[in-house]
């Protein structure tokens, strides 16, 4: 994997230094993680958003709600577990 070089605070470094101490993991997978970590975050926090914004407008809603219907009908098509 290429690297590169970016600016953190001190008190940043000094974190993750202390992470890295405490988990045995390189700094850089700490990094890693935690921005993997906070892009799931985000996702699941837009994904919310959405639904909240569906519920609050019934013809989206009933539009999704039939497209749900037509979806399950595939749950059944006798391909076994394919």
């Amino acid at each position: 994997m290429s690297t590169t070089t970016m600016r953190v605070s001190q008190k940043t470094r000094n974190t993750l230094q202390e992470l890295s101490k405490d988990t045995g993991m390189t700094m850089q997978d700490i990094m890693d993680r935690a921005i993997a970590a906070y892009q799931r975050q985000r996702l699941l926090e837009a994904t919310n958003a959405a639904y909240a914004a569906l519920k609050n407008d019934p013809e989206a809603r009933n539009e999704m709600l039939e497209e749900r219907a037509v979806w399950d009908m595939t749950l059944d098509d006798a391909l076994g577990g394919v």
